[in-house]
């Protein structure tokens, strides 16, 4: 009888042990889910290229930073790369806009006798370099690449390290125009032959959402073209299917209105910010709802992405 009411005891305490850690265990498992919280979507910008309408995307970043919108990356391809390393490197739009202002084409433009180009492109690495206080990408606060075309065979080259207004001048070297840049041994022209929007680079860098800055519009009317003008709208047009499949490629994407600004008018710089505000306007909603989206979607509750690019 001893033996048996022991043994009876012995399994009562372990049905009760087990049905204590039971209880545990249901008590703690709602409390670990709860936990779970979906991260900040990494958003990035991408700035497409079209000489001083390039303006535009001072506008387009002064309006997302209004809102509490702050890209974690920035890829720029020919005038977005120009503005694009800049803004990466720590300058507020409002800096950006001052710079704008007192930007003289004498600052940027060369001249040289040349078989391969008119425009060096020397002034405009040096320009960048002081606006940037000669910081190498790879120091920015902000992950940048900017976007070139490699002349040997014609593939996308993403600068993400480095001599930043080097590698702006590579992207924004428009091929008969400037001279093309020689890196490492290698000639590149502007980035706009092969990514005139550079989507696909935000996404390889390890973008979210990504939002698209198209600047391309063409000319309004009948308005003659600058030499600069005709053949930035040539790698346009040649580069249309390559726009539209970026832009397929985009969560978000702004155009400014800046068709009647010339591809040299610096002098038109407030009037292509103020077009960049106004088209960044009209897409907040749209960027808080693929935010809130994002937030709800199962790649809210992973790691976000690791870049691709090395």
């Amino acid at each position: 009888m001893q033996i048996h009411s022991s043994i009876h005891k012995i399994g009562l305490i372990g049905l009760l042990a087990i049905s204590i850690v039971g209880c545990d265990k249901a008590t703690k498992t709602p409390t670990q889910t709860s936990t779970l919280k979906a991260r900040e979507p990494v958003i990035a910008i991408a700035l497409g290229g079209g000489g001083a309408k390039g303006f535009a995307h001072i506008g387009v970043l002064k309006v997302l930073e209004s809102h509490g919108i702050k890209p974690k990356i920035v890829t720029g391809t020919s005038a977005g790369s120009f503005v694009g390393s800049i803004y990466a490197s720590g300058k507020t739009p409002f800096q950006l806009q001052q710079i704008a202002q007192q930007l003289k084409e004498s600052d940027i433009r060369d001249l040289t006798l040349n078989r391969q180009g008119v425009v060096l492109g020397q002034k405009l690495q040096d320009y960048v370099n002081r606006q940037i206080g000669n910081k190498p990408i790879e120091q920015f606060p902000i992950r940048f690449a900017a976007v070139a075309t490699r002349l040997d065979n014609g593939k996308r080259a993403d600068f993400i390290k480095g001599n930043a207004g080097q590698a702006v001048r590579a992207s924004c070297s428009i091929p008969n125009v400037f001279v093309p840049a020689t890196i490492g041994g290698t000639k590149y022209v502007d980035g706009g032959l092969v990514s005139p929007i550079p989507v696909q680079t935000a996404k390889d860098l390890g973008a979210d959402i990504v939002i698209a800055v198209d600047i391309s519009a063409r000319p309004a009317g009948d308005k003659p073209l600058s030499m600069f003008g005709l053949l930035d709208q040539t790698i346009n047009i040649m580069g249309q299917q390559s726009i539209n499949n970026e832009l397929n490629n985009a969560n978000i994407v702004i155009q400014p209105k800046v068709g009647h600004l010339g591809t040299l008018d610096l002098q038109a710089s407030n009037e292509a910010i103020l077009e960049g505000e106004k088209a960044a306007q009209l897409k907040i909603k749209s960027i808080d709802t693929a935010i809130a989206n994002f937030k709800k979607s199962p790649a809210a509750f992973k790691p976000a992405p690791r870049s691709r690019l090395q």
